[in-house]
């Protein structure tokens, strides 16, 4: 893709499935991919992966409910890599229970990692590309917050917070050359996926109702995802803002 070539990419959640796949593919357009991750250790075996395949890419422990320490990540990663060009804010967490039989730490914790979290990233990274009157977000959402999913109401919440989120800065920083755009997933295999359906108790037919749902006739994998976001961080995306794409099969097919 178009422009991808040298630019410093932040993935967060850069060690998980989605996440992980997203680096490499980041890494093999010829971008420096900064692997941030709560879990240093998979940070940096994704960051691994990545050299042993030719690309360049650094891992960075970074707990995203924490202010203070996303900025001293971005300024780390910054001083190590240079302006971050392009932020992808992939990490999330789900808990799968009906809404009444959660508990507000369950909330808070949901709304740390999937709201605070992405709002941090955002506070501490876009200074330095209004400053450049240049940059690319691409915030990775849900389904989920388009159409809802029983079991996951906080989480769809939030989710759906990071839509409204995105539209609101892909105003406020059109004029400064900075696009917003939403990449959701559908139910995709990864390790959240494989939690949920572990904890329904009957996996395999929960795994095959998913997949019968899907009009494509597959659950998602985390190599579905990274062509997305890629194209909404270059330069064939430019003229591009303020959009959310969902990557489900079909299972979804909002206007």
């Amino acid at each position: 893709m178009r422009g991808l070539s040298g630019k410093t990419v932040i993935v967060t959640g850069g060690g998980g499935g989605i996440g992980g796949a997203t680096c490499r593919r980041f890494a093999a357009e010829g971008a420096v991919v900064a692997v941030f991750d709560i879990n240093l250790a998979a940070a940096e075996r994704t960051a691994a992966v990545i050299a042993t395949e030719g690309g360049k890419a650094t891992a960075f422990a970074c707990d995203i409910a924490d202010h203070e320490a996303v900025g001293a990540a971005v300024a780390e990663a910054t001083a190590s890599l240079g302006p971050i060009d392009v932020l992808v804010n992939n990490a999330g967490w789900d808990v799968f229970k009906p809404f009444l039989k959660t508990s507000p730490a369950d909330w808070q914790k949901l709304i740390a990692i999937n709201l605070t979290g992405p709002l941090n990233m955002h506070h501490a990274v876009l200074p330095q590309m209004v400053e450049r009157r240049s940059g690319r977000v691409v915030n990775i959402a849900s389904d989920a917050a388009r159409v809802g999913s029983s079991g996951e109401a906080v989480y769809a919440a939030c989710k759906a917070g990071i839509l409204g989120l995105s539209k609101t800065l892909a105003r406020e920083h059109a004029r400064d050359g900075i696009t917003f755009n939403v990449v959701c997933p559908g139910p995709t295999d990864t390790q959240l996926l494989g939690d949920f359906m572990s904890a329904a108790g009957n996996p395999e037919k929960l795994k095959e109702a998913f997949r019968r749902s899907i009009p494509l006739g597959r659950i998602g994998s985390p190599g579905d995802l990274p062509g997305a976001i890629c194209f909404f961080a270059s330069e064939d995306a430019a003229f591009i803002t303020g959009q959310v794409l969902s990557v489900s099969g079909g299972l979804t097919m909002a206007g």
